[in-house]
């Protein structure tokens, strides 16, 4: 069976395995889900049916992302090589050689032409989608890769390691232009503004910070959460970013001055992970409590607490249409909630 009703919310079963992530395509029709049990599979976003699964790596799939124009799928892998796929068909069109550990992180190029991997080998691929040849390894994090994020022209791969630094990279060369430093743990995610001008990251010493890209200063520290946070977002609409944090929260600031605007409170764990919806009036956060709260980005206000997982919610992802949420759980499902 591959579709529940229950509670409002359709839950997709069929996986035997954690749901690491979900994402959907960018016409809103279709999404992905990646799975501890080796597999990825796409999904009806209007009936939950299984349109097809991805079957071929030998080991857990961490992401499994859509080009930004929707015709191809990226996925990767604990067994060291990304795969690229037909998103029409399912085919698997590439497998990415190259990488000697475990492959956990995965963005495409807003133009839809390149692909960065990242990974615990300490490096980041950048890769031809029309060929799957390699086209730059970039070396210099001396520990786990854990993120990559393009900056919405394409020109520049910020990457986040857990060596504590952030690089940024030219993604025509491969040079590295420069490193960010004065975290002092784990950076565990990074971000770029909507203009490209700022980044912003998430570490392990339970602060969030604020760079300029072009000349890799740090110009905010964001203190507040009390310990790891694991996720940071910009709202698409405002000069605002969101961190979710171990301690429970989600902490909103000022990207400009700052200032902590407010605090969100209501899970009873973890939150793992916040984002906006595309046209920013609602925040999400993904909680090892099992539950999903919305909350309006305008007040703070709690709007809806999505209840009916099992497990830990790792991962969400809003419609393009801001219609729908889907999110990903530890229980072996995903589920697409009504908005």
């Amino acid at each position: 069976m591959s579709v529940i009703e229950a509670a409002g919310a359709r839950a997709l079963t069929g996986h035997t395995g954690a749901v690491n992530s979900v994402a959907f395509s960018p016409d809103g029709a279709r999404l992905s889900t990646a799975s501890e049990d080796k597999t990825a599979r796409v999904w009806s976003a209007a009936t939950g049916e299984l349109v097809y699964p991805l079957s071929g790596h030998s080991d857990a799939v961490f992401a499994a992302p859509f080009s930004p124009d929707g015709t191809k799928i990226a996925t990767v892998s604990a067994d060291l090589t990304p795969r690229l796929w037909d998103a029409r068909t399912g085919a698997c069109t590439h497998e990415l050689t190259g990488h000697t550990v475990a492959v956990f992180g995965v963005a495409f190029s807003p133009d839809g032409r390149s692909l960065a991997t990242t990974s615990y080998d300490e490096t980041v691929r950048l890769w031809s989608t029309g060929t799957g040849l390699g086209l730059h390894v970039l070396e210099g994090h001396s520990d786990i890769v854990y993120g990559a994020a393009f900056s919405p022209d394409g020109k520049v791969l910020a990457t986040a390691s857990g060596d504590g630094t952030i690089r940024i990279w030219n993604t025509s060369t491969g040079e590295c232009l420069r490193v960010l430093t004065g975290h002092t743990g784990i950076v565990s995610a990074v971000a770029f503004s909507p203009d490209g001008k700022l980044i912003a990251t998430a570490s392990f010493d339970a602060t969030a910070r604020l760079w300029e890209v072009s000349t890799g200063n740090c110009l905010r520290i964001l203190n507040g959460h009390s310990d790891t946070v694991w996720s940071i977002a910009f709202s698409p609409t405002e000069r605002v970013v969101a961190a979710a944090s171990e301690d429970g929260t989600v902490r909103i600031w000022d990207a400009v001055s700052g200032t902590s605007i407010r605090t969100l409170e209501g899970h009873t764990d973890s939150v793992f992970v916040a984002a906006f919806s595309p046209d920013g009036r609602l925040i999400a956060s993904a909680s090892s409590d099992t539950t999903v709260r919305l909350w309006d980005a305008a007040s703070g206000k709690p709007v809806r607490t999505l209840e009916g997982h099992a497990g830990a919610v790792s991962s969400l992802a809003f419609s393009p249409a801001d219609r729908q949420l889907a999110t990903a759980s530890t229980d072996d499902t995903a589920r697409v909630w009504p908005l």
